[in-house]
């Protein structure tokens, strides 16, 4: 059914949160598009057991795709969080400030 995971070898990997080498084997894969089950054709990064520990585990649709149409890898926080909330109302409303 599922092939072995002893396998993969004892290959090191860096976490891409802090930049630690580690072992593939101690690593956690980190898939950014949410699906880490669905495997054909995609590679994943990786990351190291506490920083994978300190994610959110929250679902993420979409917002691969909105930080990359507001280009977010370049922006200020300030920035960054002004194109954040104006994409966040263009796509689904206004946002609700009451509660």
């Amino acid at each position: 059914m599922w092939g072995s995971r002893s396998n993969r070898g004892n290959d090191s990997v860096d976490c891409i949160a802090c930049g630690e080498t580690i072992r593939r084997s101690d690593a956690r894969e980190y898939d950014k598009e949410g699906d880490r089950w669905e495997r054909k054709g995609k590679t994943f990064e990786h990351l190291c057991k506490e920083c994978h520990t300190e994610l959110c585990h929250q679902p993420r649709d979409e917002l691969e795709d909105l930080l990359v149409d507001i280009d977010a890898g370049g922006l200020t926080e300030i920035e960054f969080l002004s194109r954040y909330c104006q994409a966040v109302e263009d796509r689904y409303g206004p946002l609700d400030h009451e509660r």
